[in-house]
């Protein structure tokens, strides 16, 4: 029997429509983590010639020149716009060994199978192909979240998306079977001097709750929401709100990769190295 899905399909991909219109006044996160993935391609010295953009929103990921690009997008019409195709990051719908890149930034952390999507996206790499991926993880939205804490005190809700820490999104890569797996983490500080002006920002980039079974927010909690935040505010009356960007890399597994020496096949003392 499949497990119940976390998110809701259908409400992500209308929450993608809704946002695409005016997706550009609202997509600095991704463009923070689209600048970080182009200085981790920059630093790559070889070329790729066939890569995909998966997570594409309004197409803004910049190719190397040269290099052909797929789209896709979970929303129809982020797809359509990026000139690219529609669909979800664990359900893919291209053939194995299809691309020697693959980038995705902002969508890995509302997918119901991230595991079968990182399987899937090496499966559609080439031998000694480049995963890079962005999120925002483990840490985001504290004053958002200790704000909704206070709102709801009586009656707790879960509203915010599961976030993912730095250390078990390096395990996924590894258990998606990536050689040489490496994550890290940046941190984005914003002030914002309201929360009704954070919350259109999320709406603004496809960031709102779409969990399975999630309900509405009450105007109560609104209220209390919008209180409960500004009295977190500093002498400027601005609350400063946290994300945190999980970088990976990952590359398909290839024999010409460098591979770790054989345990015990050392030899080398840790003693007397620690006597010198």
């Amino acid at each position: 029997m499949d497990n119940p899905d976390i998110f809701d399909r259908t409400a992500r991909r209308l929450r993608r429509d809704r946002a695409a219109p005016d997706y550009a006044a609202h997509d600095f996160i991704r463009a923070t983590m689209l600048d970080g993935i182009a200085e981790r391609l920059d630093a790559v010295t070889r070329d790729f010639t066939d890569i995909l953009d998966l997570g594409c929103f309004d197409g803004a990921f910049a190719a190397p020149p040269g290099a052909r690009v797929a789209r896709c997008d979970a929303g129809f019409a982020f797809a359509k716009g990026a000139g690219g195709v529609q669909g979800d990051e664990d359900r893919l719908p291209f053939a194995d060994a299809s691309f020697d890149c693959v980038i995705c930034a902002g969508v890995l952390d509302q997918v119901n199978d991230l595991p079968g999507a990182l399987t899937l996206i090496r499966r559609v790499l080439r031998p000694d192909g480049l995963f890079l991926g962005a999120f925002v993880g483990a840490g985001s939205l504290s004053a958002l979240r200790s704000a909704l804490r206070v709102a709801e005190q009586d009656r707790p809700v879960a509203r915010l998306h599961p976030q993912i820490e730095v250390r078990s999104a390096g395990d996924l890569l590894m258990r998606a079977g990536f050689a040489l797996p490496v994550a890290d983490v940046e941190t984005l500080n914003v002030g914002y001097g309201d929360v009704g002006r954070l919350l259109g920002d999320l709406r603004g980039m496809a960031a709102t709750n779409v969990l399975a079974g999630r309900r509405p927010l009450g105007k109560a909690a609104l209220a209390g929401l919008a209180q409960a935040f500004a009295d977190a505010a500093d002498e400027g009356g601005r609350t400063r709100e946290k994300f945190k960007i999980v970088f990976l890399t990952g590359w398909s597994p290839d024999p010409s990769q460098p591979k770790p020496a054989r345990r015990g096949s050392g030899t080398a003392s840790l003693t007397d190295a620690l006597k010198r």
